[in-house]
């Protein structure tokens, strides 16, 4: 189990210094997944400033009725929101943090999209 948990934070470490390294952007939608809830937040890469985030905690966003999917797609909805309403209008890095692009990482990024937010 150990083994697993490092793993995932080297991927993770290895994917951050690979957006940071090849990406023309400042800013990063990063995403963390834990067993019940999503969370999101952009960050300043220049700043090392988080300018907002958007989790499935929070009572706009909480679904009485629905999967984990729906709920990480409507994270990803606001935080698009959020960022439009601040005047994001640049490509934001999508960080996945280590995680695989599929499931409630993939509807985040999905719902993002939807809004409008270039990823």
């Amino acid at each position: 189990m150990i083994k697993k948990i490092l793993s995932r934070g080297k991927r993770a470490a290895k994917n951050r210094y690979s957006l940071k390294k090849k990406s023309k952007s400042n800013f990063r939608l990063s995403v963390f997944r834990s067993n019940k809830h999503i969370y999101a937040q952009i960050i300043d890469d220049i700043n090392h400033k988080t300018l907002f985030f958007a989790s499935s905690i929070q009572k706009v966003l909480s679904l009485k009725k629905g999967s984990d999917k729906q709920a990480a797609f409507k994270v990803g909805e606001y935080i698009a929101e959020e960022a439009i309403k601040k005047g994001f209008k640049e490509k934001i890095s999508f960080d996945r943090g280590g995680y695989l692009y599929h499931g409630r990482i993939k509807q985040v990024a999905d719902g993002a999209r939807s809004k409008g937010l270039k990823l």
